[in-house]
């Protein structure tokens, strides 16, 4: 499995290649499982021997097409130095709006369920693919932002992964469990953007320390 682009942010790609794994995810909704380099390059307006040269093969394809779903999912920037309680919970809840979005997407749900219909098969390719790519490639990108707020004494815990797995339940609650089974919710954006203040506001009062320069 070997993917030619690796995009942990969307500026690693051109254009086109957008545009071909936006067809792609199209794809993936509609054929679940079923998906080749034959139906996506018709479908992309493309030629295979393009789509082998950019990602090297089918789980290529797929590693990528994961990376680009989790570039959606912003991580706004902090300055240690000068972090300050607003701008820590700026940063953290644009990613929790930014991942609502994402896994709420038909196209995150498409994926999640090929990748959940192949676990324990014996071709649990892409599960290992989608967990890499997306929850563990998301947790390595948002604890730098949960070590910067402890250092400058806004929160308190003892482990980041466990920091950020307390987070993660937060802003997913049982949205995505409920959406994979059938679920018909309804996320738009203004309740997505509460939600994820939401989430935020709690993990703050969980992992916020009781006191500091901003005297929390």
């Amino acid at each position: 499995m070997q993917a030619s682009v690796d995009i942990d942010t969307s500026e690693a790609l051109t254009e086109r290649q957008k545009a071909v794994l936006d067809a792609a995810l199209r794809l993936l909704v509609e054929e679940g499982d079923q998906l080749t380099m034959t139906a996506v390059a018709r479908r992309a307006s493309c030629s295979k021997e393009t789509l082998y040269k950019w990602f090297g093969d089918r789980d290529g394809l797929l590693t990528a097409i994961v990376q680009w779903q989790a570039s959606k999912v912003r991580v706004v920037p902090v300055d240690g130095k000068g972090l300050t309680l607003a701008s820590l919970t700026v940063s953290l809840a644009r990613f929790a709006s930014d991942w609502l979005k994402v896994i709420s997407s038909d196209t995150s749900i498409a994926l999640n369920r090929v990748a959940i219909g192949r676990a324990g098969s014996g071709n649990d390719d892409l599960g290992a693919i989608v967990l890499e790519n997306g929850r563990f490639a998301l947790a390595r990108r948002l604890k730098p932002v949960l070590e910067a707020g402890r250092q400058a004494g806004l929160l308190e815990f003892s482990d980041a992964e466990a920091a950020f797995r307390t987070f993660f339940g937060l802003v997913a609650r049982d949205v995505q469990i409920r959406l994979l089974l059938g679920d018909r919710l309804k996320l738009t954006d203004a309740a997505i953007g509460g939600d994820a203040v939401r989430a935020t506001q709690q993990f703050l009062a969980l992992h916020g320390a009781k006191t500091g320069p901003q005297g929390l």
